[in-house]
């Protein structure tokens, strides 16, 4: 009877993926970050400043062009990196710039980090540069926290007020 012996080893079959998908379920035990530790997350996605200011042409620039492609205005789309820097009590935690998205390099920098820190009392800053300045920031904001353990502490930045969150 070659029925039955298909039937039960379906039924083995079965009962042993229900078994180790029951197993994987709750075992191996994934920690996120260290219990005795906060977690501070930055996430965003800005659009910096084009990387060349845009220029009028000449008469005979756009002369030149195809009739379709006149324009009195050329605007490149390039845009310059989003530099960010993040402080707590002094102490740099992050210094990264973030590239501009897109084929062209027009589109936003998008960041998301992740920075385990200590809980406690803790005065941290921001700062945000999105030009094609040399030095110093555009954008800076500091705030007081009070970290305990395990808690995710998210700073966002708002294009439309350009403030952190």
């Amino acid at each position: 009877m070659p029925e039955l012996r298909y039937i039960v080893g379906q039924v083995i079959a079965f009962t042993l993926f229900a078994i180790g998908l029951g197993y994987f379920s709750n075992s191996p035990t994934y920690t996120h970050h260290d219990p005795e530790m906060a977690l501070i997350k930055l996430s965003f996605s800005h659009a910096s400043q084009h990387k060349e200011e845009c220029r009028r042409l000449s008469p005979e620039e756009i002369a030149a062009l195809a009739p379709n492609m006149r324009r009195p205005m050329d605007c490149p789309r390039e845009r310059v990196p989003v530099l960010v820097e993040m402080t707590m009590d002094g102490n740099t935690l992050l210094r990264k710039s973030y590239a501009p998205t897109g084929l062209a390099h027009d589109g936003a920098a998008s960041a998301y980090e992740k920075i385990p820190v200590t809980p406690g009392q803790h005065k941290l800053t921001v700062r945000l540069r999105d030009s094609n300045r040399d030095e110093g920031f555009d954008y800076e904001d500091g705030i007081n926290i009070n970290l305990v353990p395990l808690q995710q502490f998210v700073i966002d930045f708002r294009n439309s007020s350009f403030q952190f969150y």
